[in-house]
């Protein structure tokens, strides 16, 4: 037994979260601006209120201040008046994510037409000021403070307070549970910026909906607004956007649901998501909804009251895609069950439009979407998302002992195959078209085509290349939204698209300058989330919207990369709740080191690459087994234990769940596929460039240095 004065010690080695440094989210929920962006005005000491400044601020006459908080944040502000000369004095308090949107007549929007009016406050004595709760703003990194009269105002104090994941103590805002990180700078601050979209899309469950005033139609008056709708039956709630439209939005979750596990692994906010969700289906028809209806919405909200009976055909099936996605992560069988009933008439209503083609067809009343147009017939989007939701109600049968429909659904699977690539493949263009009527080649459709299954290997080669060919300045184009629409959301799926078809290098490099170079560091953006969609040229125009001051700079559903860089280039897959897949796909990069821990167990993988020495290892939990791919690799993995298992063809099966590493003997052999290759020893022969890209190995420099630790203590201490 440990002498009890060590507790302490072997705490920090337990506890310590790896690469802390890259988090954005804050160590306190007290936000005071570190500095200002400008000041208009007869404005006194206008540092003085921010973190390296000191004393007071005044404002006189018609002025104004800008606090720039330097990353996006939301919450609630309050600011402290210490002294007031004459009277009718006002302080107005407006937001904006982005510095494109800074006006002196009020915040960015979230309705459609025209942007939010500026909270105004009748300042006439000293004290503490608040904004109320139902105008917290849930996403900017701009805090306006307005001076409208004769006379001044002298403020000691402004701050925010940080009400994202407001079930989360205040000192564990940062705790993830979840870590990443290569030689890439700029990969890593793609990860952790992803993960800070996602935190920031965790709202208090009381304060969602901010489509309040969506009908509003006149431009150039500034439209009142709010959010105070509830949206589960918890504290908390996961929704598309910090700022708007604060609902729960299930094709978001395709994206942001997996980035949560993966990173803070707030499994209780994402259950009672989930549930909202499946308690608005339409228990005749089996229809689920485009987005949960809020629980309580107060006044009566027309333009959201009814949103659930919106009939999506895919959001529908993104429904019944995120509870795949929270059993794989959480391993709650009893969750799944529950809801299995609902999960499979959901999947009955879905297969109703197949016809005699073997695709389905979609109706005329289900072809809302993500925005895109054209929506309906035989969509290859429809289909793929389709045949995906094939694949994952087959395994859904195994996990909840209900197999008797597996052969029906492999049957509606196969057909949806083979229709798909009789009737819409492209050849000479290299993609799916979007029906059989038109000549666009959608970017959702072929990236689910790749995703689902739908192409086969050396389709899904051509469509990756096909789908970079299309790529422009700023990313990579959705042409069937508007023509002119490079979509976050989409560009996810596109990412997983090259690492299915083989081509990790396309995903890093979209990553980079798309997400890195463009997403963060324009200086209209917010360097710290990601936004929700812009046009092909760069601009801050979202083709959807009437109004761009509406775009979303945190959205969930542009978190792709955090899925892409943990599952794809790390290579940690988790196929169910025993079994997971280890297939690592670094491509050019030097040192891979990740890991996340769910209710399932902890999974960690770490590879590095440096001056010709190759090495690679993995975690996984106690009581899975699952497969290791490693193509092009010969050579065995060996355990804590010393169990060696050969690589056949760069592949092992039934690898029982725990402590693993790569071993190469002197007949190890690998090849780069074009970038180098190794022998035993992982001495290079061409290129410095040595593991193949589709597959890694790592010497577990920072996760097992940390075991090793660990160890060393545990073993010195019970001597």
């Amino acid at each position: 037994m440990l002498p009890r004065r060590f507790a302490s010690l072997i705490s920090i080695f337990v506890c310590a979260i790896p690469y802390s440094e890259y988090i954005l989210a804050p160590p306190s929920r007290a936000i005071v601006p570190p500095t200002i962006h400008h000041a208009n005005g007869s404005v006194t000491n206008p540092m003085g209120l921010t973190l390296s400044g000191s004393g007071t601020t005044t404002l006189s006459g018609n002025s104004a201040i800008t606090y720039d908080f330097t990353k996006n944040i939301g919450g609630l502000v309050s600011f402290v008046v210490k002294r007031v000369n004459g009277t009718g004095n006002f302080i107005g308090v407006s937001f904006t994510e982005s510095s494109f949107w800074i006006s002196p007549h009020g915040s960015d929007a979230t309705q459609n037409v025209g942007i939010d009016e500026t909270l105004w406050y009748a300042v006439d004595e000293p004290g503490n000021y608040s904004v109320d709760p139902s105008h917290q703003r849930g996403g900017f990194r701009y805090l306006n403070l307005y001076h409208n009269s004769s006379g001044s105002v002298e403020l000691t104090y402004v701050m925010t307070n940080f009400t994202a994941m407001p079930h989360y103590a205040e000192n564990a805002l940062r705790d993830y549970t979840g870590y990443f990180h290569t030689d890439d700078e700029q990969l890593n601050r793609v990860w952790y910026a992803s993960a800070y979209t996602d935190q920031l899309c965790t709202i208090p469950s009381d304060k969602g909906n901010s489509l309040v005033n969506i009908l509003a139609t006149d431009p150039d008056i500034p439209t009142w607004w709010y959010a105070n709708s509830t949206l589960t039956n918890g504290s908390a709630a996961l929704v598309d956007g910090a700022k708007r439209d604060k609902l729960i939005w299930p094709g978001d979750y395709s994206i942001s649901l997996p980035g949560v596990f993966l990173s803070t692994n707030d499994q209780e906010t994402l259950k009672l998501s989930m549930q909202q969700l499946f308690a608005d289906q339409n228990s005749s028809t089996g229809q689920l909804p485009y987005a949960a209806r809020p629980i309580y919405i107060s006044p009566p909200d027309p333009a959201v009251i009814d949103i659930s009976n919106v009939y999506s055909y895919t959001y529908h099936m993104y429904n019944l895609l995120g509870m795949n996605n929270y059993y794989t992560y959480s391993g709650d069988i009893d969750f799944l069950k529950l809801n299995w009933n609902r999960w499979v008439k959901g999947l009955n209503l879905s297969l109703s439009s197949v016809d005699s083609s073997g695709l389905a067809y979609v109706p005329k009343n289900a072809t809302a979407d993500w925005l895109r147009i054209g929506m309906g017939a035989h969509n290859i989007e429809a289909n793929s998302i389709l045949a995906y939701t094939l694949k994952t109600a087959i395994s859904l049968a195994y996990s909840v002992g209900d197999t008797h429909l597996i052969s029906t659904w492999q049957n509606y699977y196969d057909n949806i195959v083979r229709a798909a690539n009789s009737m819409l493949w492209d050849e000479s263009a290299g993609l799916f078209k979007d029906n059989q009527t038109t000549t666009l080649h959608p970017q959702d459709g072929n990236c689910w085509a790749v995703i689902s299954g739908v192409a086969n290997s050396t389709r899904a080669i051509i469509i990756s290349n096909s789908l970079k060919a299309r790529w422009g300045r700023y990313g990579a184009p959705a042409p069937e939204a508007y023509g002119n629409t490079v979509s976050p959301f989409i560009s996810g799926f596109e990412l997983q698209a090259h690492f299915i078809a083989g081509n990790p290098l396309y995903a890093i490099e979209l990553m980079k300058f798309m997400w890195a170079d463009f997403m963060l560091d324009d200086p209209r953006m917010t360097n710290s989330t990601f936004i929700e969609g812009y046009d092909t040229e760069g601009q801050l125009h979202y083709p959807a919207y009437s109004d761009d001051a509406r775009i979303s700079f945190a959205h969930g559903w542009a978190t792709g990369p955090l899925l892409a860089l943990t599952n794809w280039v790390a290579g940690l897959h988790v196929v169910n709740s025993s079994t997971w897949r280890i297939e690592p796909q670094p491509g050019n990069l030097s040192q891979v080191d990740a890991g996340f821990t769910t209710a399932i167990g902890t999974f960690a993988s770490t590879y590095s690459n440096v001056n010709g020495h190759v090495s690679y290892s993995f975690q996984t939990p106690p009581g899975t087994s699952g497969t290791v791919v490693l193509s092009g690799i010969t050579g065995s993995i060996k355990d804590a234990n010393g169990t060696s298992l050969r690589l056949v063809n760069g592949v092992t099966e039934n690898v029982a769940g725990g402590n693993w590493t790569l071993v190469l003997s002197g007949n190890s052999t690998g090849s780069g596929l074009g970038n180098g290759s190794y022998t035993g020893g992982a001495s290079p022969k061409s290129s410095s460039t040595i593991m193949p890209q589709s597959q890694t190995t790592n010497d577990a420099s920072r996760l097992s240095t940390s075991w090793l630790a660990l160890a060393v203590v545990v073993a010195a201490l019970t001597l």
